[in-house]
């Protein structure tokens, strides 16, 4: 006689470890983890058959899964119950100049959390980096979207020079550029546009003139201050797209 399946919850425990992986994800398919991801759910949360996971692919959105065999290297999970689709986010861009990288790793983690759409790093005359590792940028959005509940994960592409975004940007999108000169107050600005929208942050010295011309010259910029205080980089970016998130992204519509 087969014994008959466990009962499912109406909703996995808040302790239930959340974990991307490739999709499509339906319902009744067995997803095999292996690797790191093996090893955090096994060694680290000590699963055992018949505990929650929660999956998520960037495709489907998220599922409940149950654990159904258990090994050294390796865990079957079976998807039982679509808990939510893939979440639409607010269509913002971040357009960050390149830090050093554990502060440029900072700006992706919280970009992930404040609901960014997109990343577009820049390259600057005064930035002090150039490259950015894919893999090590995936890990970090993936992680900060397990932490954070995201079923979305940001677009992030590879870093361009800022002569280069600006030659190819969309005429639709608003390109709020945080300039230390001057420029309107942050928030009157974000509450006045509604569309498509971007934020444009300089490297640690700055953009020096030349690119601070080319971009007040651009027929998409809004320039606007972020306070009476000189910010880093990160600081820039995680303060001012909170703020936008609280104007006019999808921080309101939670409250209502």
């Amino acid at each position: 006689m087969t014994e008959p399946l466990p009962a499912t919850p109406a909703w996995p425990p808040k302790s239930a470890p959340r974990l991307f992986v490739p999709g499509p994800l339906d319902r009744d398919m067995v997803a095999t983890i292996d690797g790191a991801q093996a090893h955090y759910l096994v060694r680290v949360m000590r699963l055992a058959p018949g505990d929650s996971v929660v999956l998520c692919d960037d495709r489907t959105g998220e599922w409940l899964a149950l654990a159904e065999q258990t090994g050294k290297r390796e865990m079957t999970l079976r998807c039982v119950t679509h808990l939510r689709g893939r979440e639409d986010v607010p269509d913002f861009w971040l357009c960050p100049a390149l830090l050093k990288k554990d502060r440029f790793d900072l700006v992706l983690e919280k970009a992930c959390e404040l609901g960014v759409a997109r990343i577009r790093p820049m390259l600057t005359r005064r930035c002090v980096a150039d490259r950015i590792n894919p893999d090590r940028v995936r890990a970090t959005l993936v992680e900060a979207a397990e932490q954070c509940a995201r079923t979305a994960l940001p677009v992030c592409d590879a870093p361009a020079p800022l002569a280069h975004l600006l030659a190819d940007w969309p005429d639709d999108r608003a390109l709020f550029f945080a300039d230390e000169t001057g420029g309107g107050p942050a928030a009157a600005a974000f509450a006045a546009h509604r569309g498509p929208a971007a934020l444009l942050i300089g490297p640690e010295g700055g953009f020096d003139p030349a690119e601070r011309d080319a971009i007040r010259a651009h027929r998409a910029a809004v320039p606007i201050t972020l306070g009476p205080r000189i910010l880093r980089g990160e600081t820039a970016a995680i303060a001012a797209t909170a703020l936008w998130m609280g104007i006019a992204g999808d921080w309101p519509a939670d409250s209502e």
